[in-house]
């Protein structure tokens, strides 16, 4: 299956792009034990380049990596991000900040900034979730999914007198989650401690008690986080059988291609 989209430019080009890759993965131990989660590979490569060309398809180049544990190892692996058609940069976390923390760091705030978690495999057009955010000028956005949760036990609704009104089988409930996709205005980052552990859900909890605007993007196709070993293992058929709909082919005249890079771009860090 072929998702039919040309490349393009990002629609806000003062979006900047963060991906967390800093996390320990210890719902994939032990692989993760001395390999860092977004180098799991989907076929033949690790998830952290599939999600990078997708960037690079979508018209973001500039992308920053918060890295922590065995940081070495996904430095060593992109570089500058080159070969994947980006420009990397590397924030990285000398102890854990949780999942807002790291973006305190950044120098300067900017207009947007695009977050993703660097263990998801999704078809998302990236742009569409910026269009989103921009259209409903939020402070904050977040990507959703329904998700449809099995419950093992009979279910039961009853009155105030104890009088049983219905019976459910083990239902399934459906529910909106996060896809762990986010974009945040300036206004947003601002809310977040310098130096201390803060996560997202503090940072939306916060958003909200302040009177921001937190709107959700919701994505209808495939999204599968890779953080357990039966979604991994999920991931890796689903890529297997649909290769083309998540990994853009490197050639010659696309997004990916080297000459939308600056000549003299060089990987650089942030410490």
């Amino acid at each position: 299956m072929n998702s039919g989209r040309a490349a393009k430019a990002s629609p806000n080009t003062s979006s900047q792009v963060v991906i967390l890759a800093g996390g320990k993965g210890r719902r994939l131990l032990p692989y993760t034990t001395s390999f860092p989660k977004p180098l799991m590979p989907l076929g033949e490569q690790p998830i952290l380049e599939i999600i990078l060309r997708q960037l690079a398809r979508d018209g973001y180049f500039e992308i920053t990596l918060a890295v922590g544990h065995l940081a070495s190892l996904i430095e060593a692996y992109f570089g500058d991000g080159s070969s994947c058609g980006v420009r990397l940069s590397y924030l990285r976390e000398e102890t854990p900040l949780g999942t807002a923390g790291p973006l305190a760091k950044l120098p300067g705030p900017p207009d947007n900034l695009l977050v993703l978690n660097g263990d998801i495999l999704t078809d998302l057009d990236f742009s569409t979730i910026v269009s989103t955010h921009l259209n409903k000028r939020a402070a904050a956005t977040i990507m959703t999914i329904v998700q449809k949760v099995p419950i093992d036990y009979g279910v039961l609704t009853t009155n105030n007198d104890g009088h049983v009104l219905s019976y459910d089988e083990k239902p399934q409930l459906t529910t909106e989650v996060s896809g762990g996709v986010y974009v945040f205005s300036r206004r947003a980052l601002k809310y977040i401690p310098v130096g201390e552990r803060f996560d997202f859900p503090d940072l939306v909890k916060l958003l909200l008690d302040r009177g921001e605007t937190v709107a959700t993007h919701r994505h209808e196709g495939h999204w599968l986080d890779i953080g357990r070993r039966d979604d991994y293992q999920m991931a890796a058929d689903l890529f297997e059988q649909n290769q083309e709909l998540f990994l853009p082919p490197i050639t010659q005249g696309t997004s990916l291609s080297a000459a939308n890079l600056a000549p003299t771009a060089k990987g650089h860090e942030n410490n």
